[in-house]
């Protein structure tokens, strides 16, 4: 019986995996996880800023064109004012 034992428990140990998954495994994991997240966080963060630095341009830039083309008009209405005011003032002088 003795032998019989001894090949069950080798028997055994071929076919019953251990458990590899211990605290060291766990903390091996928690620790790839975190340097993970420490390398793309500043990723995320950045590109986070640069798309509302760049929605910020947007609106800055529009504004810009805004008043452009309100200069443009604004200084033609003057142009025009300028050249009917010479315009009567040698017809009634």
């Amino acid at each position: 019986m003795n032998d019989k034992e001894h090949i069950l428990d080798e028997v055994e140990n071929v076919i019953i995996i251990k458990n590899p998954m211990g605290l060291r495994y766990l903390i091996m994991v928690l620790l790839m996880i975190s340097i993970g997240w420490l390398i793309l966080f500043p990723k995320i963060y950045l590109q986070n800023q640069i798309y509302y630095k760049s929605r910020d341009i947007a609106v800055l830039k529009r504004e810009y064109d805004t008043l452009l083309e309100e200069k443009r008009i604004i200084t033609a209405e003057v142009e025009r004012m300028r050249f009917k005011n010479q315009v009567l003032d040698t017809m009634f002088e």
